[in-house]
């Protein structure tokens, strides 16, 4: 019995959780309505800018956290890069351990 439900239990969060996955970006190199298609240091901007988007995206319909119309891959490593700017990285994680350890 205990192996049923948890075999029920795993079936139910895979399919949850599959529809949290990411789907591909049908506006992969398109321009946007500027003609623009943004890249590696577009992406470390939005990255860096993240959590103010998200803000404000909250309030204004017409903000987004994230570019569509990006060139892919490129733009990904610099969106991740600059998440890790603003949040610390791993230095920064790496510093708050060695300060807890201290104390």
């Amino acid at each position: 019995m205990k192996r049923v439900f948890l075999f029920g239990l795993i079936a139910v969060l895979l399919i949850v959780f599959s529809g949290c996955a990411a789907g591909p970006n049908g506006m992969r190199d398109t321009q946007d309505e500027e003609g623009k298609v943004v890249g590696f240091w577009r992406g470390i901007w939005h990255g860096f800018i993240t959590p103010f988007a998200f803000i404000i995206s909250l309030f204004k319909d017409s903000v987004g956290i994230y570019e569509a119309h990006n060139n892919g891959g490129w733009y990904n490593f610099g969106y991740v890069i600059g998440l890790s700017i603003i949040f610390g990285g791993p230095s920064g994680s790496a510093a708050r351990a060695r300060r807890k350890k201290r104390e």
